[in-house]
C-alpha cells in the first residue's frame, strides 16, 4: 500500500461581512447578476461566489489561492474550507440560501459565542483527526484578534500557519498579492504561530491587516 509522501495543505478562508454594503447589495431582491438570483432560489449559491461579491478582491485573492496551492488530506479529498458564522466549517461549494444567510447574520464572530464558537470547533476537531502530523493548516484571515486563532490554535497546535506576508497589508492589498501568486504560480511563505497572538502597534491598535 502506498502512501502520500507529500503533507497534506488545507486552507482556511475567513468569512466575507454579511452585514456590510456589498452584502446588503447581494441579498436585494433587485440585485440581477448571476449569483444574487442563484441566491434567491431554493437551491441558493455557492457560499464562494456569495463572499467573493461580498468581500469584493480580499475573498476572490483568498478563494483563487487557496484552490490553486491547496493539498487536500487523502480522506476527504478537500483542501480549502469557508469559515462560516454559525455553520463552522464548510467547502467552497456549500449552498447559501437566505435561511442560511438569516443565521450567518445573527451569528456574531466573536470567539466568546456560543453559537459562532462550538461549531467552529466541532469541524475543526474532526478535520484535524483526518490530518498527518505534518499537515500544514493555513490561515487565511486575521491572527491578531483572536477571533479564529484562539479557537483554532488549541486544536490545530503547531500545524496552525499564516502568510508572513499579511503583516501590515490592508485587505485589498493582501487579495491583489494573492492574486498576483497564482498567477506567478509561486506559493508565499508561511509562518508558525507559537501561541494566540494578540499582537499591537506601539500605540495598543491592532494593526492594520492582521
Amino acid at each position: 500500500m502506498f502512501h502520500n509522501l507529500v503533507p497534506s495543505r488545507i486552507f482556511l478562508l475567513s468569512p466575507a461581512n454579511t452585514s456590510g454594503i456589498r452584502a446588503k447589495q447581494f441579498v436585494s431582491p433587485r440585485a440581477s447578476f448571476e449569483a444574487a438570483l442563484q441566491y434567491r432560489t431554493s437551491e441558493g449559491v455557492e457560499i464562494a461566489k456569495a463572499f467573493a461579491f461580498m468581500s469584493s478582491l480580499y475573498f476572490r485573492g483568498k478563494i483563487g489561492y487557496a484552490q490553486h496551492f491547496a493539498k487536500p488530506a487523502a480522506v476527504d479529498g478537500c483542501g480549502v474550507y469557508v469559515i462560516t458564522p454559525g455553520f463552522g466549517l464548510v467547502p467552497p461549494d456549500w449552498r447559501l440560501t437566505s435561511e442560511r444567510m438569516k443565521v450567518m447574520s445573527r451569528t456574531p464572530v466573536d470567539g466568546s459565542k456560543q453559537n459562532y464558537r462550538k461549531p467552529l470547533e466541532r469541524d475543526a476537531r474532526s478535520l484535524a483527526a483526518t490530518l498527518e502530523h505534518d499537515a500544514e493548516v493555513i490561515l487565511l484571515g486575521s491572527v491578531a484578534s483572536g477571533k479564529y486563532v484562539d479557537i483554532l490554535w488549541p486544536i490545530f497546535e503547531a500545524r496552525l500557519r499564516f502568510p508572513a506576508a499579511f503583516a501590515g497589508l490592508g485587505d485589498m492589498s493582501r487579495g491583489g498579492l494573492m492574486l498576483r501568486a497564482v498567477r506567478a504560480n509561486r506559493e508565499l511563505e508561511y509562518t508558525t504561530l507559537d501561541a494566540p497572538r494578540h499582537r499591537t502597534d506601539g500605540d495598543g491598535k491592532i494593526p492594520e491587516g492582521w
